[in-house]
């Protein structure tokens, strides 16, 4: 399964026409402000459904139009599968995929792992997000326990929600008793998944980051707030720390706060990483998600690297590359100049056309 066109329109500065894509690695170059960026916006858009680069998706519609349109190929068994999104300055927004309409948020094949630099969140910015990354690796390796992490949201919400009554006056402190047994059950079982799947990743994590120039040891680890491995355990750390619950009206332990740590030769790269060395860390944990998806009879990942190669060496583009096509997937790669990546990937250059008096200007791809 791999994307073998994109089709644009009236999106940003891309040209009408299609973009070809080889099935392995892709190297999509050109200077900076041409477009590479909007390319890789575009395929997020049509496959995932959402822009990674901001919330206001009408500024994706190039200027002197009323809509702006998406369309991927995908090569899979069977077929071609065409992907659509568009939106139009009036709100009006549309997602399909073999012209049947599918929601806004749903995720669709192939699956997408994408490195762009605002992704460096992932290791200095806050707890939340390295628990989505860990929540989504979870999925990918074991699908079936999304429903845990549904449960445990849906428990959080109504015991937060007693709380505020109880804070209230409007319900007394013993109702809590049901809902402390339901979080600490879900709760137990989501710390046990999540520590399945960092006890998966940490090989691959450590391997790839090491490869690509990280000082050893290189480690991922999974820091949960309570250290109660049965049910009971959490329910009673609930129960004494419900006065201060209630005070403040939500839960404040559990495994909602949990964080994952990072580290380089005994430094957390959160404090003392350098910005280069958060970037191959970044890279290394989308290797390691990539590499636990194709452990299973499902698709692998398309990567889409944007704005990396230019903070590597030669000899670490090339361990990168290496890894990608080891990896069996599709890469779509982004740089500024040709050599980036080895002579044998195909190459797509960006150029910017002429401006006119009606649009910006646009981005041709040339093979």
């Amino acid at each position: 399964m791999h994307v073998t066109a994109l089709h644009a329109a009236g999106f940003r500065n891309l040209a009408h026409g299609p973009i070809g894509f080889d099935p392995g690695i892709t190297l999509l170059w050109g200077p900076n402000g041409a477009g590479k960026s909007n390319v890789l916006e575009a395929l997020c858009l049509a496959l995932g459904g959402h822009s990674p680069r901001t919330r206001r998706e009408r500024e994706a519609i190039a200027f002197g139009e009323d809509v702006a349109r998406c369309e991927v190929e995908v090569a899979e068994e069977g077929g071609t599968t065409r992907y659509l999104w568009s939106l139009s300055r009036f709100g009006e927004r549309r997602r399909q995929a073999g012209g049947h309409p599918i929601g806004e948020r749903e995720r669709v094949r192939p699956p997408l792992a994408y490195f762009h630099p605002d992704r460096l969140d992932l290791v200095k910015g806050p707890p939340a997000t390295r628990r989505g990354y860990l929540d989504r690796a979870s999925d990918l390796r074991w699908p079936a326990r999304a429903a845990v992490r549904r449960a445990y949201a849906q428990a959080l919400a109504q015991r937060n929600a007693l709380l505020a009554r109880v804070r209230a006056g409007a319900a007394h402190e013993e109702a809590l008793d049901t809902w402390d047994r339901r979080l600490a059950e879900a709760g137990v079982e989501l710390i046990e998944c999540r520590s399945q799947t960092l006890a998966a990743l940490s090989g691959p994590f450590a391997q790839a980051a090491i490869e690509l120039g990280l000082p050893e040891p290189v480690e991922v680890a999974y820091r949960p707030r309570t250290e109660a491995t049965e049910p009971e355990g959490l329910e009673a750390e609930l129960r004494e720390r419900r006065s201060t619950d209630t005070e403040r009206g939500y839960t404040a332990h559990g495994p909602h706060l949990d964080d994952v740590a990072i580290a380089a030769a005994g430094q957390p790269l959160r404090r003392y990483g350098s910005q280069g060395q958060q970037r191959l860390a970044v890279v290394a944990l989308l290797l390691a998600e990539r590499s636990l998806a194709a452990e299973r009879p499902a698709p692998v990942a398309l990567m889409l690297l944007d704005d990396l190669m230019s903070e590597l060496d030669p000899d670490r583009r090339e361990s990168l590359a290496s890894r990608l096509a080891a990896g069996g997937g599709q890469a779509i790669v982004t740089a500024t100049e040709p050599d980036h990546l080895p002579a044998s990937c195909p190459r797509l250059e960006v150029e910017l056309g002429a401006p006119d008096e009606r649009v910006a200007p646009a981005a041709r791809i040339a093979a």
